[in-house]
């Protein structure tokens, strides 16, 4: 077994058969905090959910850390109002001398008190997601920062679901898979689910659950649910305003009501979320389909 810095081993464990993949070192556990990691096809909206998300959290009175793992670093967008540099870039300002830095030099204060992080991604064609995570919670740790959260959300890269981007996997305790009522999406839900149980076989997390975003109607994701074993947790219907609300750098509890624009029922419904995965979700054991069954399952008429 390989050492790393960042608090990530590399070996042969069985996450994945046949692969080799980034192990959490047992002393980066995050501990009291609730843990949930966000995946879901790349422009699905899981940045939207994921701050929308954390937001509600803290109007229901949680201390709220949401951690973007993204290189294109816009997790956070629409709680700072800015692109906020990311923990690798901040890191090799100090040529990786981690001791020289203080929590404020990468955490940042979002909407209603959410605190902010940006893990950043390796250089394009380098390195490894999982290292960047490593480091990101390896930081908190030794700032104490994480002693002072009550829920962490761990907004992901989309579509990958390799052993680095998968490393919030070993954190969490609830993963959720955004989609929406598509073929792509839908089976980009279906390999994540895999990688989910792949990692649940070693670590504490499970699924949790389904988030259907962008979709009028949700008969194809309830038809694909049921079939492998999850469950819709929440319907966000593609409204106008919640793109807007993006486009101007808001969450939704920022923006100003309006008639038939169905933002009070949206909030409502991230609202209803946190509070069914702070009462506690069952966890769900998948069953994902083989590529070539899903292609035949998911024939659209």
């Amino acid at each position: 077994m390989q050492a790393s810095s960042s608090g990530f081993h590399l070996s042969s464990h069985p996450d994945g058969e046949g692969s080799v993949q980034v192990q959490l070192d047992p002393d980066m556990q995050i501990e009291g905090a609730k843990v949930f990691a966000v995946y879901g096809k790349g422009g699905i909206g899981k940045s939207t959910t994921s701050s929308n998300l954390s937001v509600a959290f803290s109007k229901l009175g949680k201390r709220v850390l949401q951690i973007g793992c993204d290189p294109k670093h816009d997790s956070t967008f629409t709680l700072t109002k800015c692109l906020v540099p990311t923990v690798i870039d901040i890191l090799e300002s100090v040529n990786f001398h981690a001791e020289e830095l203080r929590p404020s030099d990468y955490v940042y204060e979002g909407y209603n008190g959410v605190m902010c992080v940006e893990a950043g991604g390796p250089p394009a064609g380098t390195g490894c997601g999982g290292y960047v995570v490593g480091q990101t919670v390896k930081l908190l740790k030794q700032h104490h920062l994480l002693e002072d959260t009550d829920v962490v959300v761990f907004d992901v890269l989309g579509d990958v679901v390799c052993g680095g981007f998968a490393a919030p996997l070993q954190h969490a305790e609830r993963a959720l898979i955004v989609t929406a009522n598509d073929f792509d999406s839908i089976f980009a839900m279906n390999r994540i689910a895999a990688a989910i149980k792949a990692k649940s076989k070693h670590y504490k997390v499970r699924l949790g659950g389904v988030i259907a975003n962008r979709s009028r109607n949700t008969d194809e994701i309830d038809r694909f649910a049921e079939a492998v074993g999850l469950k819709r947790l929440a319907h966000l219907p593609d409204l106008d305003i919640i793109r807007r609300s993006r486009l101007k750098k808001s969450t939704v509890f920022e923006m100003e009501p309006e008639p038939g624009s169905g933002l009070e029922a949206a909030q409502q419904q991230y609202l209803q979320l946190a509070q069914q995965l702070l009462d506690g979700v069952e966890p769900l054991e998948a069953r994902p389909m083989a590529d070539r069954d899903i292609f035949d399952f998911l024939g659209f008429n």
